[in-house]
């Protein structure tokens, strides 16, 4: 898995998380009313204390290293960038096929 940073988002970050300590996640967010266990959810960028030991996985970054949860990586490609839209005034998850979440929340969970 290759992740990259982009200076947009690295500068939105940079003011949403100031000096805390922790570390950015993707965490992916399945909806619990799905029928027949088709999968269906939507990544989400939060800020984490700590991985939780048994399902994160740790990747570098230009930037920071960013956690994702083993057992949700095949919903993902294996180019991924994460943006920050002045525009739409959020960040974005985005692989060379498709933006997977254009308008991807950022939750604080250190706060």
């Amino acid at each position: 898995m290759n992740i990259t940073i982009t200076d947009s988002a690295i500068e939105e970050l940079n003011k949403k998380i100031g000096e805390q300590n922790g570390i950015l996640k993707i965490k992916y967010e399945i909806d619990e009313h799905e029928f027949f266990g088709c999968a269906g959810g939507m990544p989400t960028l939060w800020f984490v204390s700590s991985a939780e030991e048994n399902d994160d996985l740790l990747f570098d970054t230009n930037n920071r290293s960013v956690l994702m949860e083993k057992s949700k990586l095949l919903f993902f490609e294996k180019e991924l960038k994460i943006d920050f839209s002045i525009t739409a005034n959020s960040f974005q998850l985005i692989s060379p096929q498709r933006i997977i979440n254009g308008r991807m929340s950022f939750i604080n969970k250190v706060k």
